[in-house]
Formats: C-alpha cells, structure tokens, sequence
C-alpha cells in the first residue's frame, strides 16, 4: 500500500507539472512548520526522508539533539491551488523521525497516533468534526471588523460570503469535506465546519484549514485571526469538537434503547472528559487569551456539565438526528481553535478512554443554564469549573499523571516549561487598562 501511495505521489507529480514540495509538520504548540524540496528530491525523501534541524522549532529538541528527519506520508499529498498551476506547489505531512528511523516522542502526530493505536487495541476508531470560528479583520495590526453582523446573516451585512465560498473552494481541491459555513455570532465572526472524519485526518486537515483561511484572506486585502478572544465585549472563537468512537461501521456511543440513544460506552466516555477536564484544558486552551473567553456570558462553557440541548454546558449531546445510530455524537465545547489539533484530539481521546477502561459513572445532565444558577446552588449540585486563568490551567495540568503518560515526557515538559514562561512573561506585563484605570488616580 505504501509503495503504491509513494508512486501515486511520483506520478501526480509528473503529471500535474509539480516542482515544489512543501513538507509540513508542527510543533508543539501546533504552530505550522514548512520546508521544501524539488521534485528531483522527491523520490529519496519518501523513502529516506528529509534531514532538518530540530533545535531551532519550538519544544522540540535541545541543541545537543537537533538532527532530525522528516518522513513524509504520501497519504498526506495535496497540490496547493493557491500558488502557481505551472511549475506548481503541492505539500505532504510528515512525521518527525530520529536518524536513527525511530520516532520523535515530540512529535504531536506521534503522540495522536500513539492514543489512536490505544484506541484501535480496544477495538475503536476515533472520529471527530470540528467546528472552527475565527474573525476577519482589515489589517492584523487593530481589530478593525468588516462587518456588524451576527449569528447566520446574510448580505449586505455579511460582506465576507464570497471570502468563505474561496476558502471552501479551496477546501474542496485539496480533497477536504466541508459540511457549511456562516457568520458567526459577533461581528466579524465566521465559521466553516469539516466534514467528520478520522481524528490523524482531521487534525491535518484542521491544520490546513487555519492556513487556507489566511491565505484566502491575504488575497484578498484582509486578516483571519483564529485567536479565541480579539474582542473585548463580543463572543470569542471555539472550535466545538463533535466526537465518537466506531466499531467497524458501528457507532459504539450508540443504543437503541438508551432514551439519549447514548450506550454505556459513550456515558462513560463522557464522564472521563469531565473529570479530566480540568488536566487538559491548558492543551485546548492554550494560550493567556484563551482565558478571556472561558468567562460567563458569552456562550463559552464554564462549568463541568453536560446536557442534551444546552449550549452553555461543557459536553452537549446534539439531537439533529435523534435516533439515527451514524449521528449519535457528544460535542466538547470548550476548545478554542488556536490549539494544537493533533494534542488536543489526544487529550480528548485519553480522557474519554480512561473513563471506560476504569468505568466512570456519569454525573446526572444539567437540567438548567448552569449560568443562571447562584453559587450555593453550583455548590449544592457539585458542579466544578474549568480552570479560570493560565496559571490554574497549568497547575492542573503539572499533577496530572494522565496528561504526563498520555504526552509523554519530552512533550509534557516542554508544553510545561513554555506555557509557564508565557504566564510569567504576561504576569509582568503592565496593559493599557491598567495604565488608564490607575495612573492618573493612584
């Protein structure tokens, strides 16, 4: 199969006039890393892969371990349509290898593949669909909007249509299912949602997604943010991760005679997503601004719950489909879409396991808007919250043995490590609000 997948790759490659190739892989804070080759390169790069130097990409390796090589994976083989059709650009991921042929524990593929392999020896297949919101702005220097629209509007408010009709477009050429796009809630706001597919194949598309919304927008004189809160008083972005595990062609989060339609396993499931919340949150929310969307009133979940409908809950179970096995879903709404995908599914998938090899029960579902209820009667149902801030985020995360197995150690150091000089790097950092608030008073 891999020698025919690298001899599609060859002739695609002849065929369509490739020149260029661009291997991509990320670091770990998800951040897209490029280098390219010529076609004349190619054919020894799929089979030895490409020599690099590791110690200049973030978390990956100390100098003294800088030699790595990136293995391209053919599957991964796109031509890029947004560069020139002659003489053109196509891309593969890769997968980060030691000289040696043995795997990089840094690498975030590895470690999605590792968990998916866990999953896969209890007999699962891992599926998930993202929902991914980011906002387009006229430069990247002021938060400057297009528009004043909001949730699901339309023309003449919504004068970024045609901006997601390209990157749909774009999309789609590059073999990449999308399901719809909108506006989004706040101004600005817009959403376009993956077609569901295997978690290793949607975290690379999730990566190519973030790069073609910025290069449609680019094109076209504007700037694509998908930082969770560049608006102050307005909703910030998520990316809600519709999710489930399969059994062949059966959904196993699926039960006939559940009145939820939900089976033991995705109960269970769900109830290790919400005790190990709390220990993964500083992976789907990685960043200082990540903190300023996980707050009351703006739809983003604050507390640990799950209900049915409720949208201010952590896990929703959707009813778009009630009944219908293929459907059956939980959706995890409190990632934001400047994550790492490839950490961030692992993390997800570890918690859910760990929650049916070790048979959690599942707390009973939120029957009300959890905000609307008082603290006492927070209090009284046991209600918990997601850490509020960075630093709560990252002492959960630093005493989670979950987190340390599922990452591995080099990955969870260096995540450790590099999101404590964030916290402490933004901690000194004196804003304009306190500048305007306190100098002249105080």
């Amino acid at each position: 199969m891999i020698d025919n997948q690298k001899e599609f790759v060859l002739q695609a490659c002849r065929d369509r006039d490739i020149k260029f190739i661009r291997l991509w892989f990320t670091d770990i804070l998800g951040s897209l890393k490029s280098f390219a080759i010529t076609v004349e390169e190619l054919e020894q790069a799929l089979e030895e892969g490409q020599g690099f130097d590791g110690s200049s990409i973030e978390g990956f390796a100390r100098v003294d371990e800088s030699d790595m090589v990136a293995m391209p994976d053919p599957a991964t083989f796109q031509v890029l349509p947004w560069r020139p059709r002659e003489r053109g650009v196509a891309r593969m991921f890769c997968d980060i290898l030691h000289p040696d042929g043995s795997a990089f524990e840094g690498d975030p593929r590895f470690v999605l593949k590792r968990q998916l392999k866990r999953a896969a020896d209890l007999g699962f297949t891992f599926y998930v669909g993202p929902e991914l919101e980011f906002f387009y702005f006229k430069s990247p220097d002021a938060p400057e909007t297009l528009d004043k629209g909001g949730y699901f509007d339309l023309t003449p408010l919504d004068i970024a249509s045609d901006l997601r009709r390209q990157t749909v477009l774009t999309l789609e050429e590059m073999s990449i299912g999308v399901e719809y796009s909108h506006h989004e809630v706040a101004p600005s706001q817009h959403e376009i949602d993956l077609r569901y597919t295997d978690a290793l194949t949607m975290a690379d598309n999730a990566m190519t997604y973030r790069l073609v919304v910025k290069e449609i927008a680019l094109a076209n004189g504007v700037y694509a943010t998908f930082m969770p809160k560049p608006l102050a008083n307005e909703n910030g972005s998520g990316m809600h991760t519709h999710q489930s595990l399969f059994r062949g062609d059966r959904n196993a989060f699926f039960d006939a005679s559940d009145p939820l339609h939900l089976s033991p396993i995705a109960r269970a499931y769900m109830a290790g997503l919400l005790r190990h919340a709390p220990e993964f949150t500083l992976v789907t929310n990685q960043w200082v601004n990540s903190y300023k969307r996980l707050v009351p009133g703006y739809e983003a979940p604050v507390y640990i719950t799950w209900a049915r409908r409720n949208r201010s809950d952590l896990i929703r179970v959707p009813e778009y489909k009630p009944g219908k096995e293929t459907a059956t879903r939980i959706e995890y709404r409190a990632a934001d879409p400047a994550c790492n995908p490839y950490l961030a599914f692992a993390v997800m998938l570890a918690a859910g396991l760990e929650g049916i090899e070790r048979e959690y029960p599942l707390m009973e579902p939120s029957d009300r808007n959890v905000f609307a209820l008082t603290d006492d009667e927070r209090a009284a149902r046991g209600i918990e919250s997601l850490p509020g801030s960075l630093k709560e985020a990252i002492q959960a995360f630093a005493g989670s043995e979950l987190m340390r197995k599922t990452l591995g150690e080099h990955t969870f150091e260096s995540l450790l490590k590099n999101k404590t000089i964030e916290y402490e790097t933004y901690r000194k950092h004196v804003t304009d609000f306190e500048m305007e608030r306190y100098l002249a008073v105080l």
